[in-house]
């Protein structure tokens, strides 16, 4: 007899429980998320028993141009029929046709780069290559940033929690508040390679840095000598409404790391893009740092259409419009539930609404799961609900999210409990 979808589904939570992660099932649960995702298309994605969604967690950034689009797909399809992975010691065309192609979208004169293949592996090198270019060993990184789990990304997350189980850290790592571009002077020193930063915190609770901020940093970064580093991961590649966010305030980092919506959700791939004249450090040793994976043959393909298909179908562009739509059904949950919604911040189509408590976080991600969306507090800041849906994204999906959101306020509300901070 066949099993049917309710019965695939419960068994692969149940392995799921017994086999990875027990927590996570019970927290997803908990928050009205145990799906088990089928279909993929678009904005949207169905449990396997049928259910439809629209995607708002989207893997914080990482499916762009959509859920499985079909021109990237057939990309990746036809690249199948001729290529591998490639051998990552040997020169590759297809590295090369990507390093240029990120060299000509990327601001300034960021020209260099070097191919992972996850974000944490891109900021290790960001974080690599600053230190033996400068010859200095302090990173100044943030409170509540985010940059990865690895080595030195690890060390550069403004959040204990992750930290502490793995004392003791690579040392040299000094943590500011964002935004606070005193308090990163004040702990500049002589012995500064680099300050890292994202221009939109993620995980942090969608925290956009002021262009007086990043443009004072960067004078303070040309004045001594320290490099910049501009984590793009999540805000890469049309998420704020420009390709790269720092394009909103002008200011060009020398060191830029993207991921996540680069492989188009399809395939994994990462970059460190640099200025020239730090590669004088790779020069002297070429073979300092290799990713047996990172830029293979297929993922560059991958990375090379998805870029294309970012440019030709104007996608920043159509994110912003999307964004300031957002927005007008923002404004009226404002006025409408005070006692719910404190505030909203929004960089294009990468949004935080921040909730009067810790508690409403978890109970609209289980409202927001019943009306059809699904969407997850950040970690860092449980009363904050990130919303970062596919960039191309139509009017009618963004009116059936705020409408989800009016409906789950309006839910809550009813069951009470409600307290601010």
């Amino acid at each position: 007899m066949t099993a049917s979808a309710e019965d695939i589904k419960k068994q692969a939570l149940a392995d799921f429980s017994k086999y990875v992660n027990p927590q996570k099932a019970r927290v997803l649960k908990n928050a009205g998320l145990d799906i088990i995702e089928g279909k993929r298309e678009g904005a949207c994605v169905w449990d396997i028993t049928g259910k439809k969604y629209i995607d708002c967690i989207t893997s914080a950034g990482s499916f762009n141009v959509g859920r499985r689009n079909p021109e990237i797909v057939a990309v990746l399809k036809k690249a199948l029929d001729e290529y591998d992975l490639g051998v990552f010691l040997l020169c590759s065309k297809q590295k090369a046709d990507l390093a240029k192609k990120l060299a000509g979208i990327t601001p300034g004169d960021l020209q260099y780069v070097m191919f992972g293949v996850g974000g944490g592996e891109a900021n290790d090198f960001a974080i690599k290559l600053a230190r033996g270019f400068t010859m200095k060993t302090e990173i100044i990184s943030t409170l509540k940033a985010y940059h990865g789990h690895t080595g030195f990304s690890l060390a550069a997350i403004g959040r204990d929690a992750y930290k502490k189980p793995f004392y003791p850290m690579v040392p040299g790592f000094k943590l500011v508040p964002f935004n606070d571009l005193k308090a990163a002077e004040e702990t500049m020193t002589g012995d500064t390679a680099a300050i890292i930063l994202e221009p939109v915190q993620g995980e942090g609770g969608i925290h956009p840095a002021t262009d007086a901020y990043l443009q004072g940093l960067r004078k303070l970064c040309d004045e001594r000598e320290i490099l910049m580093i501009f984590d793009e991961i999540q805000t890469g590649f049309g998420r704020t409404g420009k390709m790269f966010a720092c394009e909103h305030s002008g200011v060009v980092p020398d060191i830029m790391t993207v991921a996540k919506s680069l492989g188009g959700n399809l395939y994994p791939i990462s970059a460190t893009i640099y200025r020239e004249e730090l590669n004088d450090f790779l020069v002297a040793h070429p073979f300092i740092h290799l990713s047996t994976f990172g830029g293979s043959d297929l993922g560059c393909i991958v990375g090379m259409a998805v870029i294309d298909y970012l440019v030709k179908n104007k996608v920043p562009e159509h994110a912003a419009a999307m964004g300031e739509r957002f927005q007008k059904g923002f404004d009226v949950l404002l006025k409408k539930y005070p006692d719910l919604l404190l505030e909203v911040r929004r960089k294009g189509l990468m949004m935080g609404l921040q909730y009067t408590n810790e508690s409403i976080g978890p109970r609209m991600s289980y409202q927001l799961a019943q009306n059809g969306v699904m969407a997850i507090y950040t970690g860092n800041e449980p009363s904050v609900m990130r919303l970062m849906p596919v960039l191309v994204i139509q009017p009618d999906e963004v009116d059936f999210v705020i409408d989800a959101l009016e409906k789950s306020m309006a839910a809550i509300m009813k069951q009470g409990g409600i307290e601010k901070y």
